[in-house]
Formats: C-alpha cells, sequence, structure tokens
C-alpha cells in the first residue's frame, strides 16, 4: 500500500470516510476473485478532470466497461484539445447575470468554477467529427457514439492539439483498449446536438448512428458473454441515466427475456441524492432487489459526498498508490 491508502486506512475511520474505505477494500477483493467492474460517470465528471485517476484505472484493468453521459464523453476528449483555453471562475457562487452574459459572448459555457471554450473545445471536434460521420455515411457504415471517438483518437488527427499529458484522458486509454461502453442519451450532448443540426440539414442521414435501444442489445450480449467465467460489478459515479441505464440490463435477460444470469455481483454509489423525493438515483442498494438488480449478499456501499473529491480517491486505493 502508498501513501494515500495508509492515509486513508487510518484516518477514515466512521460515516461516509469509512463507507469509502470499505468500500474500496470490497473493489479490490471483487478484482482479486478474477471479476469486472462496470463503472458509470454521470454529473462532469470529465470536467472534473477524473481521467487523471480514471485513465490508470483502465490501463491497470480495474475497469472492465464503462457506461457515460454523451457530456462525459466528449468532454473529456475537449479538455485534451483546449486545457489552456479553459477559464476558471472560483467565485462562481457570486457571478451576476450579466456576468453569466459576459461568459457567453466571450465564447465560454460554464460548468460550476469550469468554463469551456467553444470554438477551441466544441468547434475543433466538430471538424473532424464531420469528416468520420461523412466517411461512414459514404460506405454506407454505422457505429456507437463512442466509436466515432475513438476512430478519432486513435487514428493521430488530435495528436497536434494535445494540451495536457495524454496520459490523463481516460477516453484515450479507453480508445486504446477498446474498452466496451455505452452511452446512453448521448443525443443530450453538445456533439449529439450538433449531429443532429446536420440530420436537420439532411447532410447526414440519423441512422449512421446506432440508437441506444442498440447499445442495450449491446451490453446485453456482453453481460452474457462475460458472466459464464465471471461476475460483474457496478460502480457508480453519480446518478441518473449514465447509472440507471446499465443496470436494468440484468432484469432484462432474467425477466423479459427468460434467461438466467447473475445479478451483479457488487454495487457501490458515490452520489448526494436522496430517496426522499422518489429519486431513483438516491434509492438505497437494498430497493434494487426488488427489480432483481442486486442480491441480498450482493456487497452494497453508498457514500452520500462529493464524486470528485471521493473517486479520486477511491481509485488512488485500489491502484495501491
Amino acid at each position: 500500500m502508498g501513501t494515500i491508502s495508509d492515509f486513508m486506512v487510518k484516518n477514515y475511520k466512521h460515516f461516509n470516510a469509512a463507507t469509502m474505505v470499505d468500500a474500496a477494500k470490497a473493489y479490490q477483493t471483487h478484482l482479486e476473485n478474477g471479476q469486472k467492474m462496470m463503472v458509470t460517470l454521470a454529473g462532469a465528471m470529465s470536467t472534473a478532470e477524473l481521467g487523471i485517476s480514471l485513465a490508470e484505472m483502465i490501463r491497470q484493468d480495474k475497469v472492465h466497461f464503462i457506461s457515460c453521459t454523451g457530456a462525459n464523453l466528449e468532454e473529456d476528449i475537449m479538455n485534451l484539445v483546449a486545457h489552456k483555453s479553459y477559464k476558471r471562475v472560483p467565485n462562481y457562487r457570486d457571478l451576476s447575470p450579466q456576468d453569466e452574459q459576459n461568459l457567453l459572448e466571450g465564447g465560454f459555457n460554464r460548468v460550476t468554477d469550469t468554463c469551456i471554450p467553444e470554438e477551441e473545445a466544441f468547434r475543433k471536434l466538430q471538424k473532424h467529427l464531420i469528416q468520420h460521420w461523412t466517411t461512414a455515411q459514404q460506405k454506407n457504415e454505422r457505429y456507437f457514439p463512442h466509436e466515432y471517438m475513438y476512430k478519432m483518437l486513435l487514428s493521430g488527427e488530435l495528436k497536434g492539439y494535445y494540451e495536457i499529458d495524454p496520459k490523463n484522458s481516460w477516453m484515450l486509454a479507453a480508445a486504446e483498449k477498446n474498452l466496451p461502453m455505452v452511452v446512453p442519451g448521448w443525443e443530450d450532448s453538445t456533439i449529439g446536438n450538433i449531429f443532429a443540426s446536420y440530420c436537420l440539414t439532411e447532410e447526414l442521414k440519423y441512422s449512421i448512428v446506432k440508437s441506444g435501444v442498440e447499445y442495450m442489445g449491446f451490453l446485453a450480449k456482453w453481460y452474457q458473454e462475460n458472466t459464464p467465467q465471471t461476475s460483474v460489478g457496478f460502480f457508480q459515479i453519480g446518478g441518473g441515466i449514465a447509472g440507471d441505464f446499465p443496470i436494468c440490463a440484468v432484469p432484462m435477460l432474467n425477466q423479459d427475456l427468460e434467461l438466467d444470469v447473475p445479478l451483479w455481483s457488487y454495487f457501490c454509489q458515490i452520489s448526494d441524492s436522496t430517496t426522499s423525493y422518489g429519486s431513483y438515483s438516491g434509492a438505497v442498494p437494498n430497493e434494487k432487489i426488488t427489480w432483481g438488480k442486486l442480491g441480498i449478499k450482493t456487497p452494497k456501499f453508498v457514500i452520500e459526498s462529493d464524486a470528485s473529491i471521493v473517486a479520486p480517491l477511491m481509485f488512488a486505493f485500489i491502484l495501491g498508490q
């Protein structure tokens, strides 16, 4: 164990801190037993630069499948190619409506304390992706959203733009591993909106990007192919569709297809959601037993805290740092 792990074991004895250590240890045990792990990313974790720790988790085979929002898919690459043009606003809580308008007019889109530059980030990727979309259409080919991103990254065409150490890009690490991925609700992202705009002008066909239903089928087949040899855990960062979508694959296989696949064999969620508003994201793990997602004996953890703080610490622990 390294200094971060030692510090956590020594100091984090109670409450959310203790749960974090317990969950990290259980994650390690899960992997040591030859089992696999899905990681889901909601929120703005890529803009929070989770890639600094997540990329190494991917390289060391401690993550075997990722489910993420369209925003996390694109924003890691945007940070890779436009980091120097980002603007940090530490006093974001004090901004007036006019301050926000000034940021917009300056070409920035704000995510809490971080402003993403429109031209250097979104439009830079658009210029490259339109080429990949057009080529696919000309060849009558269809790909998932993440596969277009992988093609762009692996082609090397973005290398001249890199503004951070590429080892800190989780998307680049995932592309190099050809890590299986689902991106539910991709159309609810900026790049998804841009793609829709090309379809509305009839420059592109909607069909060249595979759908969310096809993503569910892809995940279901992957789960079936992997679970005879092993079991799969579920590590959920945040809530929302990134977690809700993939966890449903198991009850679908068992209840709708009437197959017999194992339930998710580990569950941990880092979230600040609560159950009092009927939020699925805030539901305690035991509720998932009633939906056929988790079992009575499945290791279950909920860490009610800020994922931008907790996830890097847990990944450092799992990596033995």
